[in-house]
């Protein structure tokens, strides 16, 4: 999509990584969910916009989640705030019913 789109292969990978980050965190922590990937067009620039969601336990902190080489399961850590660092956008709402995290890049 990225590359029918007119994003660059560069930035189709990162779009691509920062979707198996989330991915990867879904069936980590909630065993299923979904990922729902569009264009998304405001104020004139066009981009994709990923929304990562499951009903899973949910992040008590979110702030010690977003930390660079924090991780409850051993891992390296790197998955939301990889996924923060790839997008353009990054907004994140958890609680006990589960997580939503949607992520967006903008065209250059």
């Amino acid at each position: 999509m990225a590359v029918q789109m007119g994003f660059t292969d560069l930035d189709g990978t990162l779009i691509a990584t920062a979707i198996s980050e989330l991915a990867r965190n879904i069936l980590r922590y909630a065993k299923e969910g979904e990922i729902v990937i569009s264009p998304v067009e405001r104020g004139g620039k066009i981009g994709i916009q990923v929304i990562a969601r499951d009903e899973g336990p949910g992040i008590s902190d979110i702030e010690w989640a977003m930390g660079d080489g924090n991780s409850t399961s051993r891992g390296l850590g790197l998955g939301l705030p990889g996924s923060r660092r790839l997008m353009d956008i990054f907004e994140i709402v958890s609680d006990g019913g589960g997580t939503t995290v949607t992520v967006t890049k903008w065209r250059r």
